[in-house]
């Protein structure tokens, strides 16, 4: 097995330990999936003292620790998320941001504000990093014998511009787009209407930043929508499918407390990149497939695919506690759903030939945060070793009612091939 990619789960004491059974760092290929950060610290085990601009540079603090331990810097971050729970918070935590990525380049960022947080934070930041050297142990990777890959950080004047973050910042196979909210880019301000005006204009922003790096929105593989209430994202979902005709990407919606500018709603999209980012050769890696699946052995949805695989990674779709025969949650409570949940990304995972131990990230949505301890107790059944990587917030809310929700990013070792 030398020759193909290794999932790397790495822990350092310098950065608190999960409050759950979960990894820092997860490293697959060219990506290092950190878990989110909480304001603790990690001699204490505590929250820190303060306001939300202590807690915000404590977060940030745990993360550098996080990339210092494995050989990685703050400009090695692609994408950062910042989850607060009263948004007006958000330009406190700005400053604080602005100080850990000083120079000219920016990330790309979502920020939201969520019911809860774990442990009573006020903030909670997660970042995904560059990882040039690859993980097939003892084995050179594309970019390491010439230097590295390289990060490409785009912007267009056809898209809504932000001194804080830069629209997409493409690394080796993927574009990752800072998330959109309904602006509209010649007048900056959230265009007239309702949710649905607002939707469309998100999408209109994310076509205007594909268009302009030579990408479609059939390069899609994984949509996050977030929106303020579970009506809005209904009504979101209707501008969506206008924008995937045919083929639907993986899907994860989360109901959001508030957003920036007061918007009602927001789009976050993840990006194909077939070509590769420098140094590798575009006659290697151009025209890699899409691979979009589903199985009868999970729930179907309209909206989305249950996994789509492009390059080293499969993208799994959002899952509540619904039985795939019966279309309806499972009796019981959180630990039945929740255990459901796992159970349909594993039939999933497992109907493309693969397995649990190829999980690299698992994001968790759940109407009461202090239900967390009940879903560990099933969580650790699945992933007995801690592993993957992970974040938790607390929502008011998810479709049918249900207690949890659970969307994943998985190991795909054996890529995607090229374009026959």
């Amino acid at each position: 097995m030398s020759g193909y990619n290794a999932v790397l789960a790495r822990d350092t004491a310098g950065a608190p330990r999960g409050i759950g059974p979960y990894s820092q760092t997860v490293a697959f290929s060219h990506y290092n999936n950190l878990s989110a950060q909480l304001p603790i610290d990690p001699k204490s085990g505590k929250i820190v003292d303060g306001g939300v601009r202590e807690q915000a540079k404590q977060c940030f603090n745990n993360i550098k620790a996080i990339l210092d331990s494995i050989g990685h810097a703050m400009d090695d971050v692609i994408r950062v998320t910042v989850f607060l729970i009263d948004i007006s918070d958000l330009d406190a935590v700005d400053t604080v941001y602005e100080t850990f990525f000083p120079t000219i380049y920016k990330p790309t960022q979502t920020t939201v504000a969520v019911a809860a947080l774990p442990m009573e934070a006020l903030v909670q930041i997660e970042v995904l990093v560059s990882n040039g050297e690859g993980t097939i142990p003892n084995a050179p990777q594309a970019g390491d014998v010439r230097g590295g890959l390289v990060k490409v950080a785009r912007n267009t004047d056809n898209a809504p511009m932000s001194a804080l973050s830069t629209q997409t910042v493409a690394f080796s196979h993927y574009n990752n787009i800072s998330t959109q909210i309904g602006v509209d880019p010649k007048s900056a301000k959230i265009v007239p209407g309702g949710v649905k005006e607002q939707a469309k204009q998100c999408f209109d922003n994310i076509k205007a930043i594909l268009d302009s790096i030579d990408h479609v929105m059939d390069d899609i593989v994984r949509i996050t929508l977030f929106g303020r209430s579970l009506s809005d994202i209904e009504a979101a979902s209707e501008v969506y499918v206008t924008f995937f005709p045919s083929y639907v990407p993986a899907l994860t919606t989360v109901v959001v407390s508030a957003l920036p500018m007061d918007a009602l709603v927001q789009v976050e999209a993840v990006v194909s990149h077939g070509d590769g980012t420098p140094p590798q050769p575009v006659a290697d890696t151009a025209k890699l497939v899409i691979e979009a699946n589903n199985t009868e052995g999970a729930p179907r949805s309209a909206l989305s695919t249950q996994t789509v695989a492009f390059s080293h990674y499969n993208h799994i779709s959002a899952q509540l506690g619904i039985e795939p025969g019966s279309g309806e949650l499972v009796a019981g409570g959180v630990n039945e759903q929740a255990a459901q949940c796992l159970n349909n990304i594993r039939a999933i995972v497992e109907s493309i030939d693969h397995a649990m131990d190829d999980v690299v990230k698992i994001n968790i949505a759940i109407r009461k945060i202090s239900d967390m301890s009940a879903v560990d107790e099933v969580y650790t059944t699945f992933f007995p070793g801690g592993v993957p990587a992970r974040r938790t917030v607390g929502v008011s809310a998810l479709p049918m009612d249900a207690l949890v929700q659970i969307d994943a990013v998985v190991a795909n070792e054996e890529g995607t091939p090229p374009e026959a």
